[in-house]
């Protein structure tokens, strides 16, 4: 199939998910705090409506289109790079290994065992920021993914078949890795440049791993910054939050948490020192 086929397909799909036809069918069950409390603070309704504050994704005419092939392009084109190979690893990161992969970024180890008021809160948000907060519009678009709109393998094939089972736009686990980011900062500012920087990262991982758009990620970005927002209005997350307060803040007095770096240029280049 040609480019301006495949491109013509993509216009045809957004046409048939705008009428109703592409969407996700749903069986009538509940995915919210009422049902799975450990992993969402949040009932379906109380989120951000993500049908509502996105625009639709970019038609296949369009200049935004357009961008988001070139950083496909991109993406693959730095996969067996060590910026690649971080992507791979990003690609499994899910769940319960989610706060590890904060860590280093955070200053001090994120797990069950030696930090768990945090560790709750990162994994107790986790479905808020990557599921309510993307929902409502992946269901509407189901946008196709990269590799299967190119009809191209990522970065790890194995996972293909899994994520082919709901839509690109917007990217989950790009907004659960932002408000993730988000809510990590306010516990450690001294560290705000490490881990927004990690949460960036977590989204352009899905580009280069061909997973997902760069308008997906643009997207989820979006959504997992409203996300938090709602969370701040929510007495349980709220409480919580305060409990990893009082937790980091016995880390810091017993010296377990580390200092803060240099920020580093995109993909692990250090800021050149300045001279006088």
């Amino acid at each position: 199939m040609t480019t301006l086929l495949r491109f013509s397909a993509l216009a045809l799909t957004a046409i048939f998910c705008a009428q109703g036809f592409a969407q996700a069918p749903t069986d009538g069950s509940i995915k919210d705090n009422r049902t799975n409390p450990e992993v969402f603070f949040l009932e379906e309704g109380d989120a951000p409506n993500s049908l509502v504050i996105l625009p639709g994704p970019p038609s296949a005419e369009s200049v935004a289109f357009m961008y988001d092939k070139a950083r496909y392009d991109w993406g693959k084109s730095i996969r067996k790079t060590e910026r690649g190979e971080q992507a791979f690893r990003d690609a499994r990161v899910e769940g319960q290994n989610l706060p590890d992969a904060y860590s280093e970024a955070f200053g001090v180890e994120i797990s069950e065992a030696n930090t768990p008021e945090i560790y709750r809160l990162i994994v107790g948000m986790r479905e808020d920021a990557g599921d309510l907060a993307t929902r409502e519009a992946k269901r509407h678009y189901n946008r196709p993914r990269p590799y299967a709109f190119f009809e191209e393998d990522t970065c790890n094939p194995e996972q293909q078949a899994e994520l082919s089972t709901n839509g690109s736009y917007p990217s989950g686990h790009s907004s659960l890795g932002w408000a993730t980011a988000l809510v990590l900062t306010e516990l450690n500012p001294d560290r705000q440049d490490e881990i927004l920087e990690r949460g960036f990262q977590m989204g352009e991982s899905r580009v280069i791993c061909g997973y997902h758009f760069q308008s997906d990620v643009d997207a989820g970005r979006i959504t997992g910054s409203g996300i938090v927002a709602r969370l701040h209005a929510d007495p349980n997350f709220t409480a919580q939050l305060e409990k990893a307060k009082k937790e980091f803040t016995q880390l810091k007095k017993d010296g377990k948490v580390k200092q803060g770096k240099r920020p580093l240029k995109p993909h692990g280049f250090r800021t050149p020192d300045k001279k006088n």
